[in-house]
């Protein structure tokens, strides 16, 4: 009995050593935390673009804790923070421009990640304490992911909207980018391609248009690779290790209902009834997964050029003339002389065109069954018509994907809820 109640008293006090050096840890943590909370809570400033000047070590909310920068662009920028509210994990935190423009567009991404969230099949789980059981039910669950990135948690910071979400690799671009844009090999652009189809197909299924898809907002959940050394072209060359892809970037997103702008997408990945403000609809992400696709198996972008007249005319060197159903409908006369594009072909620019555009099929690497698959799907996405443009549903029984491994396959839900603002 009284080695029993020794050995308890011993247990006892050993957790009462634990408990206190917890505590301890975290009165060290809160105080240093409190600091540097004072020490900017008088002095946040921002620049002169408007973005939030912080430094790393910075903590935001009494809980994230910057630890460097990941990106920027227009809207702000995104940082490495670690959350001591979620067992010191590391999250990215994209934190909006102090403008009031960019505040209003965060707060409409802020809307379209909340709903997404509530349709997300990978939700459908208690999020609880996350020990080994969750971890395997979510591995499970992951293949009736949406694929699109999922908010964590969201506040405004002195006027600074500020959206946490988990950290992923690198986007496909930058990927290609770091790998000297050497393409994909084909059976990871068919991987790629057909996760950016189902990601798609989910927000459409939801009535709501990307409107900004680009290589630059598809983004591997983990970018590592291995190394290999080319001796033909007597370079190393990185092959990254797991195609999973997430979707990010929802700040353009457009429920069906809502006022489209005129002019959407970037430039590179834009569809034809955009550029001639025929009004636009899903389809025009449609066309911009064909053109990304084209960008991972060939490693650069299919129209590389920032002039409307000189894109039309890429479009037409590539996929031939336009309908003269859509020249008819377009405002945008000033393009067209006698129902054709106005387009000097003896001119530096109709000369630039003519060396570096080819008509599509021509950009096949190897002459095959599978690659003429890729460019069957490629061009019944770039389909000048967006009212016989392939849809997505099409695209994922498309031929190109039969071989598609099953391990990679994601369920496919019958039917989806709409959603509402």
């Amino acid at each position: 009995m009284r080695v029993l109640s020794v050995r308890r008293l011993k247990s006892y006090m050993q957790k009462k050593r634990q408990q206190l050096k917890l505590k301890l840890k975290e009165f060290l943590c809160k105080t240093c935390r409190d600091r540097h909370e004072r020490k900017r809570g008088k002095s946040v400033q921002d620049d002169e673009e408007g973005h939030l000047i912080y430094h790393h070590g910075d903590w935001l909310q009494a809980r994230y804790e910057i630890v460097s920068t990941l990106g920027e662009g227009t809207f702000g920028k995104v940082v490495e923070c670690v959350d001591h509210q979620r067992g010191r994990k590391s999250i990215a935190l994209k934190i909006i421009k102090n403008i009031e423009k960019y505040r209003e567009a965060a707060k409409l991404e802020i809307n379209v990640l909340e709903k997404l969230a509530d349709k997300d099949p990978s939700n459908k789980f208690p999020f609880g304490e996350q020990g080994d059981w969750f971890s395997t039910m979510m591995a499970n669950a992951s293949r009736e992911s949406s694929l699109c990135v999922q908010m964590l948690d969201w506040f405004d910071y002195h006027g600074h909207m500020c959206i946490s979400f988990d950290m992923l690799g690198l986007s496909v671009f930058d990927f290609l980018k770091e790998n000297s844009y050497m393409p994909y090999p084909l059976h990871q652009v068919r991987h790629i391609a057909y996760q950016m189809c189902y990601a798609v197909k989910f927000l459409h299924d939801n009535k709501i248009t990307h409107t900004d898809l680009k290589p630059e907002n598809v983004l591997f959940v983990d970018s590592s690779y291995d190394m290999f050394y080319n001796t033909e072209k007597k370079r190393d060359e990185r092959y990254v290790k797991n195609t999973d892809i997430r979707l990010i970037d929802f700040g353009s997103a457009t429920f069906d209902w809502e006022h489209h702008s005129t002019i959407v997408s970037t430039r590179h990945y834009r569809a034809p009834e955009v550029i001639l403000e025929l009004g636009w609809a899903q389809p025009c992400d449609v066309w911009s997964i064909g053109a990304i696709i084209f960008e991972l198996y060939l490693g650069f972008t299919m129209y590389q050029t920032h002039d409307n007249r000189e894109h039309l005319a890429m479009m037409e060197r590539i996929l031939g003339p336009m309908p003269s159903k859509l020249i008819k409908k377009t405002r945008k006369q000033k393009y067209f002389y006698k129902s054709r594009l106005d387009w000097d072909e003896s001119s530096s620019a109709g000369r630039y065109v003519r060396e570096n555009c080819k008509p599509l099929r021509r950009y096949m690497l190897v002459n095959d069954k599978e690659h003429e698959e890729l460019f069957d799907l490629i061009s019944q996405m770039l389909t000048y018509d967006p009212s016989k443009r392939i849809t997505l549903s099409e695209a994922l029984s498309h031929p190109f994907f039969a071989l598609l491994p099953p391990e990679q396959r994601l369920g496919r839900r019958e039917h989806s809820h709409s959603l509402s603002r």
